[in-house]
């Protein structure tokens, strides 16, 4: 009875934050006109050119709007909706990780007994990725999607698919590299 009560209130708390979102938009507005407002998500790579053979890094920084937050990877109850990144790697590129940031717990209107595990401000996702000996070489662009649910203190908004790339230079083993967004990827470094 317990889980068919959660999963009741979550759909009416998404059902009432469509309707809301789809209303909103006008100067003052609680909500934004589209969900996908909320994120706003830049990619970084961690070498330039990337060598067939080399190790890199592709981080996704998410920043999130103030007042909004998004849950982690791994929220608290099996009802929400986590943060993913996915990529579609072509040919000659293989993943080795995904690296997702802990969140942090707070509470909200609706889970005032229950902290729930978040991200907020800004979040960073990192993937590990292989280029390989028979990678194309030249412009190289990396399709991924970044999923989320944005909710604020009282209303969560419809889940979101969002598209982003990652573009950089595939080069023939053995080219230097350049170690590029140190702001970014410093601390998991070396990745030799």
């Amino acid at each position: 009875m317990k889980n068919r009560s959660v999963s009741w209130l979550c759909g009416a708390v998404l059902a009432v934050g469509a309707g809301l979102a789809s209303a909103a938009g006008g100067p003052g507005s609680a909500l934004p006109q589209a969900a996908a407002n909320v994120v706003t998500p830049r990619v970084y790579v961690s070498l330039e050119p990337v060598p067939r053979g080399r190790e890199f890094q592709i981080a996704v920084v998410a920043k999130i709007a103030s007042e909004y937050h998004m849950n982690s990877h791994k929220p608290t109850d099996a009802y929400l909706i986590p943060t993913t990144l996915t990529a579609t790697l072509p040919a000659g590129f293989e993943l080795l990780d995904t690296i997702y940031p802990n969140g942090h717990l707070e509470k909200f209107v609706f889970s005032p007994d229950k902290p729930l595990d978040v991200y907020s401000g800004s979040v960073t996702v990192r993937l590990r990725v292989q280029a390989k000996d028979d990678a194309a070489l030249g412009a190289t662009t990396i399709p991924m999607t970044l999923r989320y649910q944005a909710c604020n203190q009282t209303t969560c908004l419809p889940p979101v698919k969002l598209p982003v790339e990652a573009k950089f230079v595939a080069a023939v083993a053995g080219t230097t590299a350049r170690d590029v967004h140190p702001e970014i990827f410093a601390e998991l470094r070396p990745l030799r």
